[in-house]
C-alpha cells in the first residue's frame, strides 16, 4: 500500500542556468582549534600516520570529499597568530604561545609548509588568512613574500632555507577573520577595519599582483551592526578586494525540527541581503566590478557549546566544538548547500567550518579510528556530483509555517547540469516530517536521459548519529524514480535528503 505523498511540481530547462559553479564552493576550513590540527589531521604516533606525521586515515576521508580548498590557520585564532612562529627548525625549538582566542596552548609544530605540504596530499589550495588584530600591513605582505615570491630576497629566500625551493603560489588570501566581533583580539571598527583592510590589500597587490583577495564581512547575520558594516568597510575595500566573506551556524536549541529544517531560508536572505548591499556600493561608485561572496564559514553548531564551558584553560589540543551530528543536522546541512548552488552567481567560495573533529564531517580517535559524521553525506554527494552549471529550477511546491518561518516549501532542490558528462543532478530535501513528497519534474529538455542513481539519505530518529565503528545515518541507492514521455517522477521519502543522477543513453 502507498503512503498518502503530498504533491510538487518542477520544470529543470538547459537554458535555465544560473551560471558556472566555482568548484571552491566545496571548500572547507582547518583552524589551529582544539582536535582539527593535532589528533585530527597530524599525530606523529598515530598507526597511519605518513612519514611527515599525518594521519592516512584522514587523508583518505577528505580525499573522498573532493575539498578543492582549504582555510587556513583561522578563524578567531589568526587574530593574534605570529605566523613566524610556525616555520623553520628543529621544529621542537619552536616556541609554544599562549592562544588567546581559545585559551589554549599552541606548540607551532604545524605551520605554514605543514599546512601546505598536507593540502597537497588531499588535493587541495590552501586559502590563507592573514592577521589584522595584532598585527597588519607588515607581517602580511612578509607572509605573502614568504609563500609566493620565487626567491633573492630575505623572505622568499628564508622559505628556501626551510626546504621549500619552489613558491607555494597561494593565490587566495582572507584579509582578516570576523574583525566586527567584540571577541576578536584586534577588534575593530568598520571605519578602522576598512582601512586597515585596503591598504594590506595594496601592499600584497604589489607583492604579488595575480592573488585575490576576501574583505571581511560581518560574524553573521544577527550582529548589530549587519549591513551598516558591509557597507562602511566596502566603501575602502571595493576596488582592492574580490569577494565578502559571510559566516552563518545554526542550531536547533528549541528542538523544533520543522522550524530548525528550515533556516535554509535565513541564509537565503543573508545571502540575497549581502548581495544588495555589495550593489549598492557598486552603484555608488559607478564601479564596473562586481563584488562576490566568500561564505567562508558555514555550519551546524550548538550541541558542544555547553561542554566547551568547562574545558580547562592552556592546555594543548583538548576537545573543543565537538558537536556530534544528527541525522535532521545532515539535512539541513544539504538545504544549506543547495542554497549555496541557487546563488553560483555570486557565492564563488565556501567553507564548510571545520573539517575535522571540530564542528566537521569527518571525526577522530586520538590513536584510533576516523569516522563519517552525518553531515559528511551531503557534503559528499554534492561536492562530487555538483559539479558544472546550476540551473534554476520553476519549483511548485506545498508549504508551511514554523515559529520563524511563513510559507517555507516541503521541497527544497539544488540542480546541476554537466554538459561534458552528459549528466544532470538533482539534489532535494523534503521536509515534510509525515508524508513522502511525489516530485513531477519537467525533463523534456533532456530528451534519451534516463535514472542513473537515486540516493537517499532517511532515518526514522530525528537524534540519530553517528559513532566510531557505530554508522547508524548512512545513504542507500534505492530511491524511486522513473523517467516516462519526458517527466522524471522523483518520490522523496519523508524527512529525507535525495540525489537524482540521471544521465544521455
Amino acid at each position: 500500500m502507498v503512503k498518502e505523498t503530498v504533491n510538487a511540481k518542477m520544470v529543470v530547462d538547459k537554458e535555465f542556468q544560473i551560471s558556472e559553479i566555482d568548484p571552491r564552493v566545496y571548500g572547507s576550513f582547518i583552524e589551529h582549534l582544539g582536535r582539527a590540527v593535532y589528533g585530527g589531521i597530524f599525530e606523529p604516533d598515530h598507526p597511519t600516520a605518513d612519514e611527515n606525521g599525518f594521519r592516512q586515515d584522514v587523508i583518505d576521508l577528505v580525499k573522498e570529499l573532493q575539498v578543492p580548498i582549504v582555510r587556513y590557520p583561522g578563524g578567531n585564532m589568526v587574530s593574534a597568530y605570529n605566523w613566524e612562529d610556525g616555520v623553520g627548525g628543529p621544529k621542537e625549538e619552536r616556541p609554544k604561545r599562549l592562544e588567546l582566542a581559545w585559551r589554549v596552548t599552541e606548540t607551532n609544530q604545524v605551520g605554514t609548509n605543514e599546512f601546505v605540504d598536507w593540502a597537497k596530499k588531499v588535493n587541495a589550495d590552501v586559502m590563507m588568512a592573514v592577521n589584522l588584530g595584532t598585527r597588519g600591513i607588515d607581517a602580511a605582505r612578509n607572509l605573502l613574500e614568504y609563500c609566493n615570491h620565487p626567491g633573492g630576497t630575505y623572505w622568499s629566500d628564508l622559505r628556501k632555507s626551510h626546504g621549500y625551493e619552489d613558491p607555494h603560489n597561494i593565490k587566495t588570501w582572507c584579509l582578516g577573520n570576523e574583525m566586527d566581533g567584540p571577541w576578536q583580539i584586534g577588534h575593530k571598527t568598520a571605519y578602522e577595519y576598512g582601512r586597515l583592510a585596503a591598504e594590506t590589500a595594496k601592499a600584497m597587490r604589489l607583492v604579488d599582483p595575480t592573488i585575490e583577495l576576501v574583505s571581511c564581512g560581518s560574524s553573521n547575520s544577527q550582529m548589530p551592526t549587519f549591513l551598516q558594516w558591509e557597507a562602511e568597510t566596502l566603501e575602502h575595500t571595493y576596488e582592492v578586494a574580490d569577494y565578502i566573506s559571510l559566516h552563518q551556524y545554526y542550531g536547533n536549541k528549541a528542538e523544533d525540527t520543522a522550524n530548525f529544517l528550515a533556516k535554509s531560508m535565513d541564509m537565503e536572505n543573508f545571502i540575497e541581503t549581502v548581495i544588495a548591499t555589495c550593489d549598492y556600493i557598486k552603484a555608488k561608485k559607478r564601479s564596473k566590478k562586481k563584488m562576490n561572496l566568500s561564505f567562508d564559514e558555514w555550519n551546524v553548531w550548538f550541541h558542544s557549546k555547553e561542554q566547551d564551558k568547562k574545558i580547562e584553560p592552556w592546555t594543548v589540543a583538548p576537545p573543543q566544538l565537538e558537536d556530534v551530528y544528527t541525522f535532521e543536522d545532515a539535512l539541513l546541512v544539504g538545504s544549506m548547500l543547495h542554497t549555496m548552488l541557487r546563488h553560483s552567481d555570486r557565492v564563488k567560495v565556501a567553507c564548510m567550518a571545520q573539517l575535522v573533529n571540530v564542528i566537521a564531517p569527518i571525526m577522530t580517535e586520538n590513536g584510533g579510528a576516523a569516522w563519517k559524521q552525518t553531515i559528511f553525506y551531503p557534503y559528499y554527494y554534492t561536492s562530487v556530483y555538483g559539479r558544472g552549471v546550476a540551473l534554476n529550477p520553476v519549483v511548485s511546491s506545498p508549504k508551511y509555517d514554523s515559529q520563524d518561518f511563513t510559507d517555507v516549501p516541503y521541497l527544497d532542490p539544488a540542480v546541476v547540469y554537466n554538459e561534458a558528462k552528459e549528466e544532470l543532478v538533482i539534489f532535494a530535501t523534503n521536509r515534510h516530517l509525515e508524508k513522502p513528497l511525489e516530485v513531477d519534474i519537467d525533463v523534456r529538455a533532456f530528451e534519451g536521459y534516463d535514472v542513473v542513481e537515486h540516493v537517499v539519505l532517511e532515518n526514522e530518529d530525528a537524534k540519530a548519529v553517528n559513532l566510531a565503528g557505530q554508522e547508524n545515518v548512512k545513504p542507500h541507492s534505492n530511491g524511486e524514480s522513473y523517467v516516462e514521455d519526458g517527466k522524471l517522477v522523483g518520490i522523496f521519502p519523508k524527512f529525507s535528503w535525495n540525489m537524482i543522477r540521471l544521465q544521455k543513453k
